[in-house]
């Protein structure tokens, strides 16, 4: 382990819902002499997957389940995955919030974390004082904390409150310094949950590159979750991706992204495999092979713009044979509705279609899409419609310094003029 900072072996994570503990005295005792025996948790063996979206039959979830990876010195990990995907209770566990149910972790180094707001300060204790515990508990002398105390301060830009206690302080102001303490206080390993994306866009540029920075200039472990494709892409050098507590994919970052946005759950891409007639559609239309992808680069985001393509088999000759696209967000807003005439003169061919369509960078903003599809003829008639065929997510990113998701639908890149003049 002389280049591993962490290595996580078979660690799993088993939750009770509803009240904390097993409820009654004689589950505390069976759990007990399993233990004293060195046999598994008998309700362990109960748990099931954590999938939110669906209702179980248990009261025992597995959060995590056989999680395994290492991480290297100076390597910048990201962690994938949608809400519920158990990243933040991995980072729980590797910060010793709490222990695993199974499996062991080996660290080699100090670890400084940054899970939530708040995390590891006092809040009668000002900010001075929350900055002397912090190194304190990282093991730091007085004289190495003082070093580095002027650093902190300014990078925080929370001088003017420095010894106000901090239960004052804004959300912001609470994550600027606790940052700034994870840091600059040279730990070995520094894990940073989302909790970044309450602070102002300006200070959520400066953390990425001194996280940046740390990594690549001063050889320390850095891992990172987020929900912001493009911080991870600029930090991270390596991924893995979480879905429904286990550990789906490791790569590199752009790997690992391209696998988290076209994973089965989004349903991006769709392609069928063997008879025609068993395809989805009737006896019109059989749809074969829908699939989306970016304009440029190898993720679909704010500026990769994207194409879309559908091959399908249809039986109808002779007639005017149109096909219309109809894309939504996932709260039924309509973003467009365009068809497409395949045939003007009553000359439409049995036989495989292709149609293609695209979408310019810098028009959709960062969101989940779906697209319903409708075969008609002479564009009155339906021949075979499928509603939310196909659903893809165009990640978020970095504009002008702001990687804060912005309201709306569009994201144009609009070419603005001003003038000023001196009165």
């Amino acid at each position: 382990m002389s280049d591993i900072a962490i290595k996580v072996e078979n660690v799993s994570k088993l939750y009770r819902l509803g009240e904390v503990g097993t409820g009654t005295l004689s589950q505390d005792l069976k759990r007990w002499w399993a233990k004293t025996r060195g046999k598994e948790d008998p309700f362990s063996i109960l748990g099931e997957t954590n999938d939110r979206t669906k209702k179980g039959s248990s009261n025992f979830v597995w959060s995590l389940k056989n999680i395994n990876f290492e991480v290297k010195q100076g390597e910048a990990l990201g962690i994938i995955g949608r809400n519920g995907a158990g990243k933040s209770t991995l980072l729980k566990i590797l910060s010793k919030v709490t222990v695993p149910t199974t499996g062991r972790i080996k660290v080699k180094g100090r670890i400084a974390s940054l899970l939530e707001v708040g995390t590891g300060f006092h809040p009668e204790l000002t900010g001075r004082e929350n900055i002397f515990l912090n190194g304190a508990i990282l093991g730091m002398t007085k004289a190495e904390i003082r070093s580095k105390f002027d650093e902190i301060v300014d990078f925080s830009g929370v001088e003017r409150y420095i010894d106000t206690p901090v239960k004052r302080y804004s959300s912001g102001m609470y994550v600027r310094l606790a940052f700034a303490v994870a840091a600059f206080l040279e730990p070995e390993i520094l894990i940073i949950d989302e909790v970044l994306a309450v602070g102002d866009a300006e200070f959520q540029k400066k953390c990425l590159g001194r996280m940046k920075d740390v990594s690549v200039n001063n050889g320390r472990t850095v891992l990172f979750v987020s929900h912001n494709m493009a911080a991870v892409k600029q930090l991270c050098n390596r991924g893995i991706v979480l879905q429904n507590g286990g550990l789906v994919f490791t790569g590199s970052e752009l790997d690992s992204i391209n696998y988290y946005q076209t994973s089965s759950d989004t349903n991006s891409n769709f392609e069928h495999t063997g008879a025609i007639d068993s395809a989805p559609g009737n006896q019109s239309i059989r749809i074969l092979k829908f699939e989306i992808r970016p304009l440029k680069g190898d993720i679909l985001s704010i500026s990769s713009g994207l194409e879309f393509e559908l091959l399908f088999y249809s039986y109808k000759e002779n007639i005017n044979l149109d096909v219309t696209f109809e894309l939504r967000t996932m709260d039924e807003t309509p973003v467009f509705h365009r068809g497409k005439i395949l045939s003007q003169n009553n000359d439409s061919k049995k036989g495989i279609y292709t149609v293609k369509g695209m979408l310019p960078s810098y028009l959709l903003n960062a969101g989940t899409y779906k697209f319903s599809i409708i075969f008609g003829e002479n564009q009155r008639y339906a021949l075979f419609n499928i509603d939310d065929f196909i659903q893809f997510e165009i990640l978020n990113e970095a504009s002008d310094g702001n990687s804060l998701q912005v309201p709306g639908i569009l994201r144009l890149e609009i070419p603005y003029e001003f003038n000023f003049k001196k009165v």
